[in-house]
């Protein structure tokens, strides 16, 4: 069987640079890549990043879903150390928050990043 390695998920946007830049803030990874056409944070440790290229004619997902809309095809889950600083340091990055939840396991925020996909930050309880 070969060695598979997933280097980084791929998120699309009209403004590659500009979302980078967002979660850059958001995750404190340095910045690899950074075109107008592409643009790539990789963690410090060289581990599986983030990577975001320019989609011209980028459609946002609707979350919650509702049916002959754009689908949401992927999220990331963020696990953070204090859920409502997070909240804050990601609006005023640029997000918006869209929901949440809370179980017996984790309390969830959802939001939107800047260009419209949705992301959750959370907390063990």
């Amino acid at each position: 069987m070969p060695n598979v390695t997933l280097v980084a998920s791929v998120l699309g946007t009209p403004d590659p640079r500009g979302l980078a830049r967002f979660y850059q803030r958001l995750l404190g990874w340095p910045l690899r890549d950074d075109t107008d056409q592409w643009a790539t944070l990789r963690p410090a440790d060289g581990s599986t990043g983030l990577s975001f290229q320019l989609e011209r004619d980028h459609v946002p997902p609707v979350w919650p879903p509702e049916p002959g809309t754009q689908q949401m095809q992927q999220h990331l889950d963020l696990l953070v150390d204090d859920l409502d600083a997070a909240c804050a340091l990601a609006e005023e990055a640029g997000a918006q928050q869209i929901g949440g939840h809370e179980d017996d396991e984790e309390f969830v925020r959802v939001l939107r990043d800047p260009a419209g996909h949705p992301f959750c930050l959370f907390v063990r309880r």
